[in-house]
């Protein structure tokens, strides 16, 4: 039988003893299974697309357009047929006209090119920051200064469409109105640290979205403002007007935002659908955290937090949360021709597609950048993104990429792993492929001393993974397809952890005769006593070591409770065993075989009295072959085991006075002696404390003196440490 045959005769083996899922333990075969969007997510797709079922396809394609100088790209915006873009640091600006030719209109400037907005006249509205201002440029490079603001950032720059142009500035937070040749006057103090975003609806009115806190803001000619939302978040980042009357406004950092504004009471069902269609577009993939806004050089980013929302204001001020995520930051948002929302986010440079009822989320394509910053619709439903990190303007065209790769998380199998076979599902129309490949290492980030990317699989139903065993593996698949599109479905791996040995962490001697009940009638009553005949007794969670269910604790004179902690690495499920050794000897002994509890409960009344050491062992042979099974132990602390009374004796009875002196002497063999005491009546008990004073021996002399009448009823009685007790009269 060849290698691979073995591997995959394993494979289905181990696949029909627990499911291709990978419920098994770790030391038992593990199917590292990827198939649904949350765990696609959380590779990386460079020209590939994950839509809502969980499918990789090759994405649309992305042009770069402009290669800039900087590397922040913070503003865009459509002019006529040309595309102005600006950022920084230092500040610059582009112009890039329809037949690509590309124009640098600013170069070197202090402060970065934070917005633009397109004036009706064909000027485009330039705004730097900070310590800047707001400048107009035209098609031939010409240049006015239009505004010097107090404030040392100007974030924000909006048109009318009768040329009067609005300013947002930054610490503080205001709006300044300047009409077309006018000078500029403040409209509204927000009361924010800053305005981050603003638009002019088809009303005329502005909409405005501040930071510090973060709200939705709509302001009238007069200066009057009303609050759209109010956030949980930090800052909006971007504001856009939908054709409907509708206002998207993203939103970055802060705590994650409700579904929708709160519902009346009746509407129940109407809440449902709300929080359905919410968790429907929740990306929760785990990425490292990045500021909402990166700053250039010297400039204030208000937010810090990653994570964001998208939320649809409708003209009647009803509003929901259509996209929301806690890793990736919504930077700005577009329409595509279907009127399908587009979302650009960091810090990995995603770019999701929001569609359908209810909503679900694609992720479109993944910039090769950590931000995508800003949205221009293109002639023809391509649109133009701009990018930081570095700083780029790419085109995404309707039509898909001819290629595409994908890059799998790196898995950890905890530790050394034996990989198996490699399996995946895929549809290869016509000339169109799926390729996949794998490679391992032990770190866990991937780096240069991971083995190189194997040779491509051939055979989708199972190839044996030719990358060395390591304690990480990671797949990437390659697409291809020049005519019809491939789409990958899942990807199986298979391996075997090398086993590790389980731990005994903590072995508890309980006082003696301190026993708990059982928590449901059983018999006997007394937990751990007989814990295979347990019907309390659950089965263990792998891994772990569990306890029958146990009720009061209660005192039963020659029982001997022990109590253990126990995890195993792999989270294979332990099986225990309770050897027992008197101090001085060398051989144990069993006491109990193949318990499953951590709680056993000894009867010691069959054994001698004695100095005990009780050892518990822990095997993880359940899920493993002969061969590999491994145990461990732990011992108790040296412990009495003493069910013999003290012995009383009375050793003289002699006149003291008017009374009798009685001298006695008690002994236990195993125990020292707890309390001796006497009584005359039978009912009052008084102590007696030993002749030398303590009673730190095991044979100790007392002295009680009483009359000659309470001589005849005297009674002692002696009880040792072990709560063994005897009496004794004087006759």
């Amino acid at each position: 039988m060849t290698r691979r045959a073995r591997l995959l005769a394993a494979a289905a083996l181990a696949a029909a003893a627990v499911g291709a899922a990978g419920g098994a333990s770790a030391a038992s075969t593990v199917f590292w299974r990827v198939s649904t969007q949350e765990e696609f997510l959380r590779g990386t797709a460079d020209n590939v697309s994950i839509d809502a079922g969980g499918r990789l396809l090759p994405g649309p394609n992305a042009e770069q357009v402009v290669e800039a100088g900087v590397p922040f790209l913070w503003s865009l915006v459509r002019a006529g047929d040309a595309l102005w873009v600006g950022g920084g640091s230092p500040g610059a600006l582009y112009r890039a006209a329809p037949g690509g030719d590309v124009a640098t209109v600013l170069d070197g400037a202090a402060g970065d090119v934070q917005a633009l907005a397109a004036g009706p006249g064909g000027e485009v509205f330039a705004a730097t920051s900070p310590d800047g201002g707001v400048a107009a440029f035209d098609a031939g490079g010409g240049r006015r200064e239009v505004f010097d603001p107090e404030e040392p950032y100007v974030w924000a720059l909006a048109a009318a469409a009768d040329g009067t142009l609005y300013a947002g500035t930054g610490n503080p937070g205001r709006i300044y109105r300047i009409p077309p040749g006018g000078p500029a006057a403040l409209l509204y103090d927000t009361g924010a640290a800053h305005v981050r975003a603003l638009a002019v609806d088809a009303a005329g009115r502005l909409v405005a979205g501040t930071g510090s806190p973060g709200r939705v803001l709509r302001i009238d000619d007069a200066g009057r403002a009303f609050v759209l939302v109010d956030t949980n978040h930090d800052e909006i980042t971007s504001i856009r007007l939908a054709p409907d009357g509708a206002v998207l406004a993203l939103a970055a950092g802060g705590a994650p935002a409700p579904v929708s504004a709160a519902p009346p009471a009746a509407a129940v069902s109407a809440a449902a659908s709300a929080v359905a269609a919410s968790t429907s577009v929740t990306v929760t993939a785990s990425v490292s955290a990045a500021p909402a806004a990166v700053p250039a050089a010297g400039s204030a980013a208000p937010s810090s937090a990653a994570g964001g929302a998208v939320y649809r204001i409708a003209p009647d001020g009803l509003w929901d949360v259509v996209w929301q995520s806690t890793a990736d930051t919504p930077y700005d948002a577009a329409l595509d021709d279907a009127g399908r929302l587009i979302v650009g986010t960091g810090p990995d440079g995603k770019i999701f597609r929001v569609e359908g009822r209810p909503r679900t989320t694609v992720l479109l394509a993944r910039a090769a950048a950590r931000q995508v910053t800003r949205f221009a619709a293109a002639p023809g439903g391509q649109l133009h993104y701009a990018t930081a990190n570095p700083g780029r303007l790419h085109r995404l065209a309707t039509n898909r990429a001819a290629r595409g790769v994908y890059v799998s998380e790196a898995h950890d199998a905890r530790t050394v792993a034996t990989w198996g076979a490699i399996r995946w599902r895929a549809d290869t129309p016509g000339d169109s492929s799926v390729r996949l490949q794998t490679r391992s290492g032990n770190t866990a980030v991937p780096g240069e001393t991971w083995s190189e990317w194997s040779e491509s699989y051939g055979d989708p139903s199972g190839t044996a993974i030719a990358s060395p065993n390591a304690r990480y593996l990671q797949w990437r698949a390659l697409f291809a397809g020049d005519g019809d599109a491939p789409a990958l479905f899942s990807v199986t791996a298979a391996y075997l952890p090398r086993n590790l040995a389980p731990e005994v962490t903590q072995v508890t001697v309980h006082p003696p005769g301190r026993v708990n009940l059982r928590a449901f009638p059983a018999d006997p009553p007394i937990a751990g006593l007989d814990a295979e005949r347990d019907p309390a007794a659950p089965r263990p969670a792998a891994g772990t070591a569990q306890a029958p269910s146990v009720g009061r604790q209660v005192y039963r004179k020659g029982l001997q409770s022990f109590g253990w902690e126990a995890r195993d690495p792999n989270g294979d499920p332990l099986r225990f065993e309770i050897r027992y050794r008197e101090e001085t000897a060398a051989e144990w002994r069993v006491l109990k075989r193949d318990l499953t509890t951590r709680l056993f409960t000894w009867d010691t009344t069959s054994t001698p009295d004695g100095a005990y050491v009780v050892r518990v062992v822990a095997s993880d042979a359940e899920t493993n072959a002969p061969g590999r099974a491994l145990t461990a132990l732990r011992d108790t602390a040296p412990f009495d085991v003493d069910n013999t009374p003290p012995r009383i004796v009375v050793e003289s009875e002699t006149p003291a006075g008017n009374g009798r002196l009685v001298r006695l002497r008690v002994s236990d063999a195993q125990s020292t002696l707890a309390r001796v005491e006497y009584t005359v009546d039978a009912e009052t008990w008084q102590a007696l404390y030993p002749a030398d004073g303590i009673a730190d021996e095991r044979e100790e002399r007392f002295d009680v003196t009483v009359t000659a009448a309470e001589l005849e009823r005297l009674v002692l009685r002696a009880t040792d440490a072990m709560r063994n007790t005897a009496t004794a009269g004087v006759r």
